[in-house]
């Protein structure tokens, strides 16, 4: 049962209900953690800003997807890991990539990087050595990259605590939290 529940849509105001129906139009549901952050407006309107502009970057579905899985399995973020591995697949991840992200790795060597990066700054808490960050640079991330990685798993961060927090219902297909 949530700690905190999902807004009840009759109650939200003009803003909140169009971006709510904005999102059921792009996702063909309404998952309750956007009605669950939607009881903060101001929080539903953060995440969905940065995730739009986030989505639009140099990082692509795949990378976007393996730096949430991989963030949403350090965070046991049970909602996540089961939104994430369904947009995963979406996004062309097949079982065995799933659970590579979620464990910060990829089997894709054009991917690692990414995955590498984004494990390493949440485990690190963004304290990465001056070595870490030379060889993120040398496995080809320059720093624009580098800080949409960062952007990534900092949006990620704010939807793992959300539900952490809230205990929101998962409405997608559950996957187990333990790898």
């Amino acid at each position: 049962m949530p700690r905190i529940a999902p807004l009840d849509l009759s109650h939200a105001d003009a803003q909140t209900a169009a971006a709510l129906s904005a999102v059921k139009g792009k996702l063909g549901m309404l998952p309750n953690l956007f009605t669950t952050l939607a009881q903060a407006p101001a929080a539903l309107q953060g995440y969905l800003g940065l995730s739009d502009t986030l989505g639009q970057g140099r990082l692509s579905a795949r990378q976007r997807e393996l730096v949430a899985l991989a963030v949403a399995q350090a965070n046991g973020c049970a909602y996540c890991l089961s939104a994430h591995s369904l947009l995963g697949k979406g996004a062309g991840l097949n079982g065995e990539e799933l659970l590579a992200a979620r464990a910060g790795r990829t089997a894709s060597a054009g991917e690692l990087p990414v995955a590498e990066l984004a494990a390493r700054l949440l485990a690190q808490r963004g304290r990465l050595s001056d070595a870490e960050l030379v060889a993120a640079r040398e496995a080809g991330l320059d720093d624009g990259l580098i800080l949409e990685v960062v952007a990534q798993v900092a949006l990620n961060v704010l939807t793992n605590f959300t539900n952490n927090l809230a205990h929101t219902d998962i409405d997608f297909p559950p996957v187990p939290a333990a790898l």
